[in-house]
This record gives C-alpha cells, structure tokens and sequence, in this order.
C-alpha cells in the first residue's frame, strides 16, 4: 500500500510547489519604451530564410533523384 501511495504524494507535492512558484512571481514591471524603437534595428532576415530555401530546394532534388534512380 506504501508504494502506491508514495508516487503519488510526489507527484502531488510536485505540483503544489511549483503551484506556489508561480503565485509568488511579482507584478510586471512598468511599461517602458520599447527597446529598440528608430526602425534602422531590424533584424536582417534573408540569409537564414534564403539558406532554409536552399536546403529545402536541394532536399527536393535529392528525393526527386531517388525515385527516378529507382524507378
């Protein structure tokens, strides 16, 4: 009977606790402004998105050369 009992009283202070965790979070802070607002700091986005068309144009042909190779 101990053995059963004993998962589930972990399990349970488990939850309790990181219950407690998170009512004892404070406020949110003021709001501010936010923390790169003249346009000039965008974050460049071609080269990751042009890479992963790339990868995935290259991938295509390799499957497409597969199965006509099987085929």
């Amino acid at each position: 009977m101990l053995k059963k009992i004993s998962p589930i009283l972990i399990i349970t202070a488990i939850l309790i606790l990181s219950a407690l965790n998170c009512i004892a979070a404070g406020p949110p802070g003021p709001p501010g402004p936010p923390p790169c607002w003249p346009p000039p700091c965008t974050i460049p986005l071609d080269g990751g998105i042009s890479l992963l068309i790339v990868a995935g144009v290259a991938l295509g042909g390799k499957k497409f050369y597969d199965l006509r190779k099987k085929a």
